[in-house]
């Protein structure tokens, strides 16, 4: 062995330059998340959609031929995205982890997810479908890069150092992004004095997520060490095929972890509830008192949306302290507890004059725990994950992460549908925080991490 791959296997755990450097990609990433995917591309497009489907008797935009209704169509493409990771992320973990060449691979999908955002800048009228095209693309290219980026966790901190390693990840992610989103939000606000066309304005925002994306990235790939010498591959083999095969080996061998099984089966489910919150709240703040919702004005739910991911900053760093004075798995059952509080209190409660303060308090608890039982979610997973099978394992928690959301809002869809109200469609969430607090009581951690220890590394 020579002596860089000798002095790469022996990165040290717990470096402060290099967590602080894994850190920073949360930061560079999470702007695609709130300044995109948040904000400002939906009812973009939606627009320059419904700007084209004049053009037809029917209301429909036409891409290919097929009829799209406007507001359909960035969540037929989150749709589209999803299943994409579904197909490409596990075996991109299993290229990665044989190959040796996670950084590499982090590094090649953050460049594309980042272009494809600058390139959104480009959207207009004329080419209303691209943004969407480009959408799928960065999507993509963003859940790739979290599994590699998740996958680093094992490696630079120690057991008990990886709760509050993850949560200050989580935080960077919600502080960085919500700084670029003030002032995206600030420079829209004021877009007319500096007399810049709004639909200038929105372009240069979306553009730039993704120079922050990039930019930002730059100081992770100067921090973060590559961990293993890359793996030379045998004659006549490619790495597609030789992720395969890996791929095939480790779904055989999953029996052998039976409780990393039941977290992961325990996490679809509350994950699901707590990213469909996430996903509907907006949409449930804004609507008619009439049909369920609490009838905010825009401004109003705006500054709402950046308390909540201010407040998620310090809330992700408690869920860590939490962690640590209670443990990883009852701090995750006391978030669950406070997620379906949340649920059955919109339900029956922010009604009457005070429904804007009491949805801001709402927001507030919603921040406090929204980062904080992500975060240490992660940081038990990384426990329960053989030796050298980080970015194998850590793709289906990302698939389980995105690829399980769509039943979510189908049963929130559904439940609106029958009753015509989001109130009822609201509480129907309870049912995913229900199954984790069932489910999560019967995985044994320390069986989970004893069977990971004596798996054979690769």
């Amino acid at each position: 062995m020579s002596a860089s791959a000798a002095a790469q296997t022996a990165a040290p755990v717990n470096d402060k330059r290099e967590i602080r450097g894994w850190a920073f990609y949360d930061w560079a990433n999470s702007a695609f998340s709130t300044t995109v995917g948040t904000v400002f591309l939906g009812p973009y497009l939606a627009s320059l959609a419904a700007e084209a489907a004049k053009a037809y008797s029917d209301g429909m935009a036409r891409l290919g031929g097929i009829p799209i209704a406007p507001d359909s169509f960035l969540p037929y493409c989150v749709s589209i995205s999803v299943g994409l990771q579904v197909l490409f992320l596990p075996i991109l973990g299993a290229i990665a982890d044989y190959s040796h060449l996670r950084k590499q691979m982090m590094r090649l999908f953050a460049a594309i997810g980042g272009v494809a955002t600058v390139l959104l800048f480009f959207t207009v009228a004329e080419t209303w479908w691209l943004g969407g095209l480009l959408f799928i693309l960065a999507n993509l290219a963003f859940g790739a890069a979290m599994v590699f980026y998740n996958s680093y966790l094992p490696d630079i901190a120690s057991e008990d150092r990886r709760d509050s390693v993850s949560s200050y990840g989580w935080a960077m992610g919600y502080l960085g992004g919500g700084l670029l989103l003030v002032l995206n939000l600030a420079f829209y606000q004021f877009r007319e004095t500096l007399g810049v066309p709004t639909d200038l304005a929105v372009r240069i925002n979306l553009a730039s997520a993704g120079v922050w994306w990039l930019g930002w990235s730059l100081y992770t790939w100067t921090r973060l060490r590559a961990r293993h010498a890359r793996r030379t591959l045998p004659p006549g083999e490619g790495y597609v095929s030789v992720g395969f095969r890996q791929l095939m080996g480790t779904l055989r061998e999953l029996r052998h972890f039976p409780e990393t099984l039941k977290f992961l089966l325990a996490y679809f489910l509350y994950n699901d509830g707590i990213q469909t919150v996430i996903a509907v709240s907006a949409t449930f703040a804004a609507a008619p008192i009439v049909r369920g919702g609490i009838e905010l004005d825009q401004s109003t739910l705006i500054v709402i949306i950046l308390m909540i991911q201010f407040v998620a900053f310090g809330g992700a760093l408690l869920w860590g302290k939490l962690a640590g004075w209670v443990g990883a798995k009852r701090s995750i059952l006391i978030s669950l507890v406070i997620w379906a509080g949340v649920v059955i209190y919109a339900y029956g409660g922010l009604q009457g004059e005070t429904r804007v303060l009491q949805f801001w308090i709402l927001g507030a608890f919603i921040a406090v725990v929204m980062g904080g039982s992500q975060a240490i979610s992660r940081s038990l997973f990384a426990q329960m994950i053989p030796a050298g099978k980080e970015a194998e394992f850590y793709s289906f928690y990302e698939v389980s992460e995105r690829g399980t959301s769509w039943t979510g809002p189908l049963l929130f869809g559904l439940m609106n549908q029958a009753f015509g109200s989001l109130r009822p469609a609201i509480l129907s969430l309870i049912f995913f925080f229900v199954m984790g607090l069932i489910l999560l009581p019967f995985v044994n951690v320390k069986k989970a991490i004893e069977d990971a220890r004596r798996a054979p590394g690769v």
